[in-house]
């Protein structure tokens, strides 16, 4: 018998309902029949000190996920590496700034003034800032950065008074605790978003093992379509993997959480054909145009430490020290996604 070839997918947050496709077909013994031994890598392993899409770059894990703008900032900048996103987790954009009812923030352009809880990315201050300048504010905030696991909680205890999140999952959590939140989509104020989280390899991993890409996505797809249809089983398979995959998580996953959330994502794992994973170069265009729009498709990349001409503190990108503007021509949708290893 061959030996399985070793795969290790860095997750892009600890374990939760947009990765129960993974886990469904690692219990299945989905990737074994595909000639894999998947391991699924949560972040907390190392309290999020590198980003799963980091662990692609330098060659510790075969697959990260993470959001579409993780590839166009790999893309936009000399001295990294290209990462391609190979399949899309969700069909549709789940997220949303949000805040507590009870702050008495109950639009966007009310956040003047206030302080948000980033995870500390490459666009997002901006993305914020444009949502509240969307609404009729200034998008003058404060951009705090959290420890990044802790960030819902930062909210939840009052330390913040916005963040970014997963309405399937933070949301229905909320729901539970009946915790009222204010829901700033970004869609509602004329705002398009990418594919998140998306599933992103190394060109050479491509290039160099493409029957392994295509053997894990053919499996990976068969989990999320036997999520789609068994929504119970699903929620038990992950809630019951998770805690011998991961036994250093802080807590086990909440039952009623993980089926309250399945019920919600599991309508959005398909698209209208009944495939997962397919991306639409309208979608990726569509952002990536009004990135370029917006002032937002700029050469300065975020650091806590800027270097002059290369990086930018938080503060300063959102005051527009973004460095040089990148071309809209420049930057090829077909060159950050594809759907070519999809079944």
């Amino acid at each position: 018998m061959a030996t399985a070839v070793p795969v290790i997918v860095a997750l892009d947050w600890t374990p939760n309902t947009n990765h129960t496709g993974f886990f469904v077909a690692k219990e299945k013994g989905w990737y074994e029949q595909e000639g894999l031994d998947v391991k699924l890598l949560s972040p907390h392993v190392d309290g999020y000190k590198k980003t799963p899409a980091s662990r692609v770059t330098d060659r510790t894990a075969t697959f990260a996920l993470a959001p579409s703008e993780t590839v166009l900032s790999n893309y936009t900048s000399p001295d990294r590496d290209n990462l391609v996103s190979v399949a899309t987790l969700l069909q549709d954009d789940l997220s949303a700034i949000v805040t507590l009812k009870s702050s008495g923030i109950s639009r966007p352009k009310e956040l003047d003034g206030k302080k948000y809880a980033s995870y500390g990315a490459r666009y997002e201050g901006r993305i914020v800032q444009a949502l509240i300048k969307a609404d009729g504010g200034k998008g003058d905030y404060a951009e705090d950065t959290p420890e990044k696991l802790g960030i819902w909680e930062t909210l939840l205890k009052g330390e913040a008074d916005a963040t970014w999140v997963f309405r399937g999952w933070e949301g229905v959590e909320a729901q539970l605790k009946g915790v009222e939140l204010n829901d700033f989509v970004l869609k509602d104020f004329g705002i398009p978003y990418g594919y998140s989280p998306v599933v992103v390899a190394h060109p050479d991993t491509l290039q160099n093992k493409p029957e392994v890409v295509r053997a894990f996505l053919r499996a990976t797809a068969k989990g999320f379509e036997y999520a789609y249809k068994n929504v119970e089983l699903a929620a038990s398979i992950l809630e019951d993997l998770s805690k011998k995959e991961e036994p250093g998580l802080e807590s086990p996953l909440d039952p009623s959480l993980v089926l309250a959330s399945q019920r919600v994502l599991s309508e959005h794992y398909l698209n209208a054909d009944g495939r997962w994973g397919i991306q639409s170069d309208k979608v990726w265009d569509t952002y990536l145009d009004w990135l370029s729009a917006e002032g937002l498709l700029t050469s300065a990349r975020q650091s806590r430490a800027p270097v002059e001409g290369v990086s930018a503190s938080l503060d300063d990108l959102r005051a527009g020290k973004v460095g040089e503007k990148i071309s809209r021509e420049s930057v090829k949708s077909a060159e950050l996604f594809t759907n070519e290893y999809l079944g």
